[in-house]
């Protein structure tokens, strides 16, 4: 998981004035979140990585553009949303989704309630231990989720930004961002189900 960084707007600083050892920072930092986010607009892991790359030139040439009104990693993401929308837009997918928001919605009422409210995770040390080893299989599991789930998931939950950064980088109300974050959840909570029960 990224953790953003408050020496950020020192690494930019670093970056205007040509630091090759900051864009290697920014890179680690950022280029397998970005390479995320950008899977839930394309079709393959290999145009998000040249959405990824694209972003990349766009950020250091607009680097100048750059004013600190948000955090530097909210202004990577919005390069990348908006390019990633452009490739999504050229590439098909080839995976077919049952409905707008994928299988399992069943769990909903037609109003957005649940249906059945999921029991609660315990929170105790054995979860805590075991938490560690599940954080890869919750990365693939978020990596399956219906695309706009995946995009709030992993920008709410993976990355850590705020619900008011995510409704503005992906153009989602409050509300709507607040259910596609809700249902990602569930079902990220489901498919763990099986591994947890055997903790």
């Amino acid at each position: 998981m990224s953790v953003p960084g408050h020496d950020d707007l020192a690494l930019v600083e670093r970056l205007r004035a040509g630091d090759e050892a900051a864009f290697s920072e920014v890179v680690r930092r950022y280029h397998e979140p970005m390479v995320r986010l950008a899977s839930s607009f394309v079709p393959a892991r290999a145009v998000a990585e040249e959405v990824a790359q694209d972003t990349w030139v766009a950020a250091l040439r607009g680097l100048g553009r750059f004013e600190g009104r948000s955090s530097f990693r909210t202004w990577l993401f919005a390069i990348l949303v908006n390019r990633a929308k452009t490739a999504g837009a050229r590439e098909p997918r080839t995976v077919a989704l049952e409905g707008p928001d994928g299988p399992g919605d069943e769990r909903f009422t037609p109003g957005g309630a649940w249906a059945e409210p999921p029991a609660p995770w315990p929170d105790d040390v054995i979860e805590r231990l075991v938490a560690p080893g599940l954080a890869s299989r919750v990365l693939e599991v978020v990596a399956t989720l219906p695309p706009a789930q995946r995009r709030v998931v992993t920008l709410r939950d993976v990355e850590g930004l705020e619900s008011g950064e995510v409704c503005e980088l992906l153009g989602l109300t409050e509300g709507n961002q607040r259910v596609l974050l809700h249902r990602g959840r569930t079902r990220v909570r489901q498919a763990l189900a099986a591994e947890l029960e055997e903790v």
